[in-house]
C-alpha cells in the first residue's frame, strides 16, 4: 500500500529475458521483440485513456519513458501516481517519427487507428509499434492481455480482466430481471468557442454500450450511425423525451451544467427535467462515461441510477476507493487526499 500524497511504488518487475516474445496486437498483426521492452513510449490522441491502462501495471513507471500530455482539462493522473513523471519525456500531440526515435524507444504504443498516419512512419524507422483499442468492454479485456504480454506479467493482467468480469457480472445480474427499463438520453455537452452544443455517441461507443449493460435503452440508437459524437438539437431531446438524461462533460464541472440547464426555461419543459430526472454524470480526475479504466465506475453508478432497486447499499465512494487500490495500487489515505476532493457530477 502507499501512503497519502505518495505516489504508487512500483512492485517488483518481472525480470526480462533474452527469449523472443510474439505479440498478437489490436489489428491482428504479429509482432516480435526481441525480449521484453525496457524503453518504451505512449503517443498519439486520446493517449491519456491508453496511459491509465497501461498504469495499472506495477513495471510501468519504470518502463515508460516518454509520452504525450496524459491529462484531461487541468488534472494530469499519470503524473499524480508516477513518482518518475517529471524525468520522462512530454511529446507534443503531433510528435513525429524522428522525435519519437530520439527516445530510443524499443517499443512504442498506439491506438489502432492511427496505424497508418503515426505508426508507419515510425515502424519505417525500424521500431516495433503495438496497436491498442480499449474502446468497449471486449476490448478492455483483450487489451489488458496484449499489455500483459508487452510487461510479461500476464498474472496481472489476469487479475485485472477478472476485477472488470466480475463488476460486469454484478451490474448485469441485478438488472437482468427488471420488468421495465427507462428510456435514457447520453449527452455530451460541448462549449468549444463558447458555442454551446450537445451531441449523442454511436452505437458501438462505450457510452451506449454502458446504457445497454446498466438496463437502459437509449433513445438515440437509430440515430447515430457515424463515427464520433454527433450533435443534436433541443428540438430533437424534446422529441426524444427520455426518461432519464445524463449530461457528460470533459472540459467544464457536469454539475454546474446541469445546474444552470435546470433553470433553462427550454429545459425547464423536458419531462426528464420535471422529475429531477436530469444528472450530471460522474467525474474525478477523469469523467467516468468514457473508455478510460474508470468506465466500471460509470457502469456501476449508471445501474445504480437506472435501477436503484436492484443496488441498495450502493457505496460509490467505497467501489471507486477499491477502484483505485485494485488497479493501481492507492490505499484509503491517498484515495482521499487526492483523488476523493475532485469528485463532480450526481456523487453522493
Amino acid at each position: 500500500m502507499v501512503t497519502a500524497c505518495t505516489p504508487q511504488t512500483p512492485l517488483p518487475a518481472t525480470t526480462a529475458t533474452a527469449a523472443a516474445i510474439l505479440i498478437t496486437d489490436a489489428l491482428g498483426r504479429e509482432v516480435s521483440l526481441p525480449a521484453a521492452p525496457q524503453r518504451i513510449v505512449i503517443t498519439g490522441k486520446a493517449l491519456a485513456l491508453i496511459a491509465d491502462a497501461v498504469y495499472t501495471f506495477p513495471e510501468a513507471p519504470e518502463r515508460i519513458v516518454g509520452l504525450g500530455n496524459a491529462g484531461q482539462g487541468t488534472n494530469n493522473f499519470i503524473a499524480l501516481i508516477d513518482p518518475e513523471y517529471s524525468q520522462k519525456a512530454v511529446l507534443e500531440n503531433n510528435a513525429g517519427a524522428e522525435q519519437i526515435a530520439a527516445l530510443q524507444p524499443d517499443l512504442v504504443i498506439l491506438k489502432s487507428y492511427l496505424a497508418e498516419s503515426v505508426g508507419a512512419p515510425i515502424e519505417a524507422l525500424g521500431i516495433p509499434v503495438i496497436y491498442v483499442d480499449f474502446e468497449t468492454p471486449e476490448q478492455y479485456t483483450r487489451d489488458m492481455a496484449i499489455l500483459g504480454q508487452v510487461f510479461q506479467n500476464q498474472s496481472r493482467a489476469e487479475e485485472i480482466n477478472a476485477f472488470y468480469e466480475a463488476k460486469v457480472d454484478a451490474v448485469q445480474s441485478a438488472v437482468q430481471g427488471v420488468s421495465a427499463r427507462p428510456r435514457v438520453l447520453m449527452l455530451y455537452y460541448s462549449d468549444k468557442d463558447g458555442n454551446v452544443a450537445f451531441n449523442v455517441p454511436p452505437l458501438a461507443w462505450m457510452q451506449t454500450q454502458m446504457v445497454l449493460m446498466a438496463g437502459g435503452q437509449p433513445v438515440w440508437a437509430d440515430a447515430n450511425p457515424v463515427s464520433g459524437w454527433t450533435q443534436v438539437t433541443l428540438e430533437q431531446i424534446a422529441a426524444w423525451d427520455a426518461d432519464q438524461i445524463f449530461v457528460v462533460a470533459y472540459n467544464a464541472n457536469p454539475s454546474d451544467v446541469v445546474a444552470g440547464l435546470e433553470t433553462d426555461p427550454s429545459w425547464m419543459a423536458l419531462g426528464a427535467v420535471q422529475e429531477n430526472q436530469l444528472y450530471a454524470f460522474p467525474f474525478d480526475l477523469y469523467s467516468w462515461d468514457q473508455p478510460d479504466p474508470r468506465w466500471i465506475l460509470g457502469l456501476t453508478w449508471l445501474g445504480g441510477r437506472l435501477h436503484p432497486e436492484q443496488f441498495p447499499g450502493l457505496d460509490i465512494v467505497a467501489e471507486a476507493q477499491t477502484f483505485y487500490e485494485t488497479l493501481y495500487g492507492l490505499d484509503a489515505a491517498f484515495f482521499e487526499q487526492n483523488i476523493l476532493p475532485t469528485f463532480k457530477g450526481d456523487l453522493p
